[in-house]
C-alpha cells in the first residue's frame, strides 16, 4: 500500500482540499528538496509515499530559496519515482500562484515528454496557465491539440476572446463549435452575445440568429443571456426588440434594469428611461450605482434638472454618493444646469477623481462660458497626476475658442502633438474650430490640409469658416473637392453651403445644392430641411419653402419659425399669422424667432391687440427679456402710432442694438410720426451709435414722407461720408426721396449711378417717372428692365399701368395688364385693377370701365369705385357715377371724400338739388370734410395755408399780389372755373376770398419770398382742382418760373404754361 503514488490519500480525506497554510509556513518537505535530500534519505520513509501528497498540501515556493518544480522532478527521478498527471497539476498550481511563467513552460515540456497531453484536466490547467500569463498562442495551441475538448474549455477560450474584445475570434470560435457538434450552454451564448457587442463589425442578422438559437435551446428567460441581448438590440437601434426581450423576462436582475435604462437613455428615449426607473423603484428593486448614473445622464440630456436634483437626494440616501461614476453624472448634471456651486462641491468632495470627473466639469464650464475657470481646472488636473485625454483637450480648446485665446489654444495643440493625440477625430475638429473662431483662416486651412481629410467633420468646419467670411468661391471649392475625393456629405454639410448661398443671395447655386440633397436622400432630414426652408423663404420662393415644410414629418420648431419669418419679411403678414396659429395648434412651442416674427406680422397689418396677445404668450414662454421679441414689440407699437408705448418698450430693452433703434425710427416713419423718427435719428447720431444702411433708409424715408428735401440731402451727405452710398438698398430709398420731393432729375441721377440695380431700384424709378407725369420715360425704362432680364413684380406693374393711365395709352395699358398673368405669372392685385379703371375712366371709356369692374375675379374695393366716380365727374356721367357712389357709400359710409365727389358730380352737371341732398346726407351722418391745405418752405420755415386763409402774417401782401397775378393771367386768356361748383345764388352770396384755394395762396407767397433761382415746391393734401391746375399753368408762364405741385395723387411740373401731366390727371 505504501508503494502506491497515492498511498497516503486516504489518510488526508479529513483535510480541506486547499489547506490554508500561512504564507511563511513550510511543510517539512517543502524546503528546498535539493538542499535537504540527504535528510530525506536518512529517513526510513518511502519518498513515494509522501511525494504527491506533500506536493498537494505543502509544496510552496519560497522566494528566498532557489527551489523549483523541475528540481523536484529531478529528485523524484533520482529516487525512481515516476510523476503522474496529478503531480504536474500541483506543480502548475504553484507556477500560477507564484507567477513563474518559465517554470510552467518547462513543466509543459515535461508533460508532453511524459505523454500526459491527452489528460483533459491537465490540458485545461495548462490553458489556464497560458491564459493567466496572456500567452494566447500557447493557450490556443493546447486547446487545439486536445483530443477531447470539454465545453468548459470552449467557454474559457471564448470568454477570453470576449474580454479582449476580439469579436471576429468570438464568432469564428462559435462557428467551429457548431461544426464540431459541441452543444453550447447558457455561458456560451452569453459570451457570444457579449462578444458581438464588443465593437467589432458583426452583421446584425447574425445577432438575430443567435437570439433564435437561444430560444430553441430554452434560454429565452435567462437573464444571463437576455441582458446582453437587450444591450445589442439597443446599440443597433432596434428599440422595440429590446423592449420585447425585457418584457419577456420572468425574473429580472439588476443588470436587466441597467441594460434597459441605459439603452433607452443612450437611444434618445430619456423620458422612457426615467419612467422605467420609476417602475423599478416602485417595484422595490434595489438600484445600483450604474442605474443612478444612467438616469442622471437621461435627466441631463432632456434638461429635467428638477428630477435630477431629487435623484441626488436618493443617491445620498442609498449611500452611493462616493461612487465615482455617480458623482461624474452629478457633476455633468449641475454643470449643464449652470449650478457650478453644487457641481464643484461634489467634485471637491470626491475621494477618487478620474479623467471623466475632470472632463465633466471642464466641459460644463467651457459650455457655459467660464473659460478661465476651465483652464484653471486643467492645471489642477495636472496636480492630481491625471493626464488629459482627447475629451479634455477638446473642451479646453472650446474654452479657448470662446475666449479668443488663440495663443493658449496653440499651446494645447502642441501638447496634443507631443501626446500623440493630434490625429484624434474629435480633437481635429476642435482644433480646426479654434482657428476658425479666432479668425485665423490661413492656419485653419493649413491644418485642414495636414489632417486625414476623410473626416467629414473637418470639411464641414471649413465650409462654415468660409461661409462666415461670405467667401462663396472657397466654400464651393471645398464642397466640390469633397465630391472629387469621395467624402460622403452628412446632414451638417449641406446646411453649411446652403447658408452661404442664402446670405449672398445666390439662389441658383442653392437650388443646385438642393438637387444633390434630393439625390443623397437628405430631403427628409429635419436640419437640412430647416435650412432649405430658410433659404427659399428669404428669397421670396415661399411656395417652395412651404412645400418643404409640409414634407417635414417631425414637429421641428426651427422649420416652422423659418417659414413664419419668411412670410413676415415679404410682408405676407396674414399668412405668417395663420401659420403661427397652425404651429401652436399642432402643439409646437414657439421659440423667440417665431414670437418675434409673429409680433412683427401684427405690426405689418396694425393688429395691435393680437400683437399684445402674442407678446403675452412669449412672456409666459420665458422670452420676456429676449432682444428679438423686444425689438419686434417696439416696431409693433411704433407702426401702430402708439408713441408712448413704443418708447416704454424701447426703454425696457436692457442691451439695445441697432435693430432696437431702427425698429423705433422705421416704425414712426411708417406710421406718419416722421418728426419723431427724425428726432430719434438725430439722437442716435449725437450719441455716436453705429448707423447702418437700414437706419439711413428709415431716416431718408421719414424725410421723403414730410417732403423735407433739405434734411434728406444732409442725410445723403452722411451716407456718402460713411460709405453706404454704394449699397443698393440705400440708393433705392434716395430715389424715392428725391421723387417724393419733386426732384425728378436728382432721382434719375441717383438711379443711373447705382452700380448693381435690383428690382426695387427699377420699380422706384418707374414709379417716380409715373408720378411726375413722365409716362413714356417710365414705359421705356420698363422695356430696358426686361431686356436686362430683370423680372418685374407687382410693384413694377403698378408703376407701368399708372404711366399708361397718365399718358392716355389705353391699349398699351390693357396689354401690360394682361401680360401680368399670361407672360410673367403674376396674379393681379386690387391696386392693379384700380389702375385699369383709372386708365379707362380718364379716357372716357366709362361703360367699359364699369364692365371691367363687373368682370373682376375679386371683389372691388373702395378705391376701385372711387376712381370710377372721379372719372364720372370729369366726363359728367351721372348714371355710372351714382352707380359707383352707391357701392362706395356701402363700403365706406364715414369717408368724407365720397360725399364730396358725389356733391361735385351733381354740381358740374347742374343737379343742384341732388348736390344739396348729398351735402345734407353727409351732415346728417356726422361726416366732416377734410379741409384743403397747402404747404411751402421758405427760408427753412414751412408755411401752411387753408382755403381763403387770412391768418398769415403777410396775408394782405399775398392777396394783393394774388389779385395782380389774376389780372395778368386773365390778360393771357385765363378764365376762372371756381364757380362751377356753385349755383347763381351762392356765387352772389359767397365772399370771393373764401373760394381761393390754398395752393394759390401758397404759390403767391412763394413768388413773393423766393428768389428766381430757387425751386418752388408746393404740397397739397387733396387733389388739385381743374381751375387751380389751369391757373398755375398761366402763372408759370407769366412769372417765368418752374412750379412743382405735389397733390394727393401725383406731381405736376409747371413750366412755360405747360404741365407735365399734359392736363390728364
Amino acid at each position: 500500500m505504501l508503494t502506491s503514488p497515492l498511498s497516503l490519500c486516504p489518510f488526508f480525506f479529513l483535510c480541506p482540499k486547499s489547506y490554508p497554510f500561512p504564507r511563511k509556513f513550510t511543510f517539512p518537505l517543502s524546503k528546498s528538496l535539493s538542499n535537504h535530500h540527504q535528510l530525506l534519505l536518512r529517513e526510513k520513509i518511502s519518498f513515494a509515499a509522501f511525494s504527491n501528497t506533500a506536493l498537494n498540501y505543502g509544496y510552496i515556493y519560497d522566494e528566498r530559496d532557489d527551489a523549483n518544480g523541475i528540481d523536484f522532478l529531478h529528485i523524484m527521478e533520482q529516487r525512481g519515482v515516476r510523476p503522474n498527471s496529478q503531480t504536474y497539476l500541483w506543480l502548475l498550481e504553484g507556477c500560477l500562484n507564484f507567477g513563474s511563467f518559465s517554470e510552467g513552460w518547462k513543466l509543459h515540456g515535461k508533460v508532453l515528454k511524459m505523454g500526459f497531453c491527452a489528460e483533459v484536466v491537465l490540458c485545461e490547467r495548462l490553458m489556464d496557465f497560458y491564459i493567466a500569463f496572456g500567452n494566447w498562442d500557447g493557450a490556443v495551441k493546447v486547446f487545439d491539440e486536445m483530443p477531447v475538448r470539454p465545453l468548459s474549455c470552449w467557454n474559457k477560450i471564448l470568454h477570453r476572446f470576449v474580454a479582449e474584445k476580439l469579436t471576429g475570434h468570438v464568432v469564428g470560435l462559435f462557428r467551429r463549435m457548431v461544426r464540431e457538434n459541441v452543444k453550447p450552454d447558457e455561458k456560451t451564448f452569453a459570451g457570444v452575445l457579449r462578444g458581438c457587442g464588443g465593437g467589432g463589425a458583426v452583421p446584425f442578422h447574425y445577432v438575430e440568429q443567435m437570439h433564435a438559437w437561444t430560444i430553441t435551446h430554452g434560454y429565452e428567460n435567462s437573464p444571463f443571456i437576455c441582458n446582453p441581448l437587450i444591450d445589442l438590440y439597443f446599440k443597433n437601434g432596434f428599440l422595440s426588440s429590446a423592449k420585447k426581450v425585457f418584457e419577456g423576462l420572468q425574473k429580472r436582475d439588476s443588470v436587466s434594469w441597467v441594460a434597459m435604462i441605459s439603452g433607452l437613455s443612450q437611444s434618445g428615449c430619456e423620458e422612457e428611461a426615467i419612467l422605467l426607473f420609476f417602475q423599478m423603484h416602485t417595484s422595490g428593486i434595489y438600484p445600483t450605482p450604474y442605474i443612478f448614473s444612467s438616469v442622471l445622464s437621461a435627466c441631463t440630456k432632456i434638461e429635467f434638472f428638477e428630477f435630477g436634483e431629487q435623484l441626488h437626494g436618493l443617491v445620498i440616501k442609498k449611500g452611493f454618493s462616493s461612487e465615482t461614476y455617480v458623482c461624474n453624472a452629478l457633476v455633468t448634471l449641475y454643470s449643464r444646469l449652470g449650478n457650478f456651486i453644487s457641481a464643484e462641491k461634489i467634485f471637491n468632495a470626491m475621494s477618487q477623481r478620474d479623467e471623466v470627473s475632470y472632463n465633466s466639469l471642464i466641459s460644463g464650464l467651457a459650455q457655459q462660458g467660464y473659460s478661465d475657470r476651465a483652464l484653471e481646472l486643467f492645471k489642477k488636473m495636472h496636480l492630481d497626476c491625471l493626464k488629459p485625454d482627447c475629451v479634455t483637450l477638446a473642451s479646453l480648446l472650446s474654452a479657448c475658442s470662446s475666449n479668443g485665446a488663440l495663443l493658449v489654444g496653440k499651446q494645447f495643440h502642441s501638447y496634443a502633438i507631443k501626446a500623440g493625440m493630434s490625429s484624434d477625430i474629435i480633437l481635429e475638429g476642435s482644433l480646426l474650430d479654434l482657428y476658425v473662431k479666432c479668425s485665423d483662416i490661413i492656419t485653419a486651412h493649413e491644418f485642414f490640409l495636414s489632417t486625414e481629410t476623410e473626416n467629414v467633420v473637418l470639411w464641414n468646419v471649413m465650409l462654415v469658416a468660409y461661409g462666415l467670411l461670405d467667401n462663396l468661391n472657397e466654400s464651393f471649392k471645398i464642397f466640390t473637392q469633397m465630391q472629387i475625393e469621395g467624402i460622403v456629405p452628412n446632414q451638417f454639410t449641406y446646411p453649411s453651403i446652403l447658408r452661404t448661398c442664402s446670405s449672398l443671395g445666390v439662389l441658383d447655386l442653392g437650388e443646385q445644392i438642393h438637387t444633390q440633397v434630393l439625390k443623397t436622400g437628405f430631403q427628409f432630414n429635419v436640419y437640412v430641411s430647416s435650412v432649405l426652408i430658410d433659404m427659399y423663404a428669404k428669397h421670396g420662393k415661399l411656395d417652395t419653402a412651404l412645400k418643404i415644410l409640409r414634407r417635414v414629418k417631425e414637429k421641428d420648431v426651427v422649420s416652422w419659425t423659418a417659414m413664419i419669418a419668411g412670410y413676415a419679411q415679404h410682408e405676407m403678414f396674414a399668412e405668417a399669422l395663420d401659420l403661427f396659429k397652425e404651429m401652436q395648434d399642432q402643439g409646437i412651442q414657439s421659440d423667440n424667432i417665431g414670437f418675434a416674427s409673429a409680433i412683427s406680422a401684427c405690426g405689418g397689418i396694425l393688429a395691435l391687440n393680437q400683437g399684445q396677445q402674442i407678446h403675452a404668450q412669449s412672456c409666459v414662454a420665458g422670452y420676456s427679456d429676449d432682444l428679438s421679441v423686444g425689438n419686434a414689440l417696439v416696431s409693433l407699437y411704433a407702426r401702430c402710432g402708439k408713441v408712448r408705448q413704443a418708447y416704454f418698450a424701447f426703454n425696457k430693452i436692457f442691451a439695445k442694438d441697432n435693430i432696437s433703434w431702427n425698429s423705433l425710427i422705421s416704425g414712426f416713419a411708417q406710421s406718419g410720426y416722421c418728426e419723431e423718427a427724425l428726432n430719434l435719428f438725430s439722437q442716435m447720431n449725437k450719441a455716436g451709435l453705429e448707423i447702418n444702411s437700414f437706419t439711413f433708409g428709415s431716416a431718408v424715408s421719414a424725410s421723403a414722407n414730410v417732403a423735407n428735401v433739405k434734411l434728406g440731402k444732409q442725410i445723403h451727405a452722411m451716407i456718402i461720408k460713411t460709405g453706404h452710398d454704394t449699397e443698393t438698398e440705400v440708393s433705392n430709398v434716395l430715389i424715392t426721396l428725391y421723387a417724393k420731393c419733386g426732384s425728378i432729375d436728382d432721382a434719375e441721377r441717383q438711379f443711373f449711378e447705382i452700380p448693381e440695380k435690383n428690382e426695387v431700384s427699377w420699380n422706384a424709378m418707374i414709379t417716380a417717372y409715373s408720378q411726375h407725369g413722365h409716362g413714356f420715360e417710365a414705359l421705356k425704362l420698363f422695356e430696358d428692365m426686361k431686356q436686362l432680364a430683370e423680372l418685374p413684380n407687382h410693384v413694377t406693374f403698378v408703376g407701368v399701368l399708372s404711366a399708361c393711365s397718365h399718358a392716355g395709352l389705353v391699349d398699351e395699358g390693357i396689354n401690360h395688364f394682361q401680360s401680368m398673368s399670361e407672360v410673367h405669372g403674376l396674379v393681379p392685385k386690387p391696386e392693379h385693377y384700380v389702375c385699369v379703371v383709372d386708365l379707362l375712366g380718364r379716357s372716357g371709356l366709362l361703360s367699359r370701365a364699369r364692365r371691367f369692374i363687373k368682370e373682376m375675379p375679386i371683389q372691388p374695393d373702395a378705391m376701385v369705385w372711387r376712381t370710377l366716380l372721379r372719372a364720372c365727374i370729369v366726363h359728367k356721367n351721372i348714371d355710372i357715377g351714382e352707380f359707383a357712389a352707391s357701392h362706395l357709400l356701402e363700403l365706406e359710409p364715414k369717408d368724407s371724400a365720397t360725399y364730396v365727389l358725389l356733391s361735385n358730380m351733381y354740381a358740374v352737371t347742374g343737379k343742384w338739388g341732388c348736390r344739396d341732398r348729398a351735402r345734407q346726407m353727409m351732415k346728417d351722418r356726422g361726416v366732416r370734410k377734410e379741409p384743403g391745405r397747402s404747404w411751402i418752405e421758405v427760408n427753412n420755415s414751412v408755411h401752411a395755408f387753408f382755403a381763403g386763409d387770412q391768418n398769415h402774417s403777410h396775408a394782405d401782401m399775398i392777396y394783393e399780389y394774388l389779385a395782380d397775378l389774376n389780372d395778368r393771367a386773365a390778360k393771357k386768356g385765363y378764365v376762372p372755373q371756381s364757380n362751377s361748383l356753385l349755383n347763381d345764388v351762392e356765387r352772389c352770396e359767397k365772399d370771393p376770398a373764401q373760394i381761393i384755394h390754398s395752393e394759390k395762396l401758397a404759390i403767391a407767397f412763394g413768388l413773393l419770398s423766393l428768389s428766381s433761382s430757387s425751386p418752388m415746391h408746393v404740397f397739397k393734401n387733396l387733389r388739385v382742382c381743374g381751375d387751380c391746375h389751369n391757373w398755375i399753368k398761366y402763372v408759370s408762364k407769366i412769372s417765368d418760373r418752374v412750379i412743382i405741385v405735389r397733390d394727393s395723387y401725383r406731381f405736376h411740373h409747371f413750366k412755360d404754361g405747360i404741365c407735365s401731366c399734359k392736363d390728364y390727371w
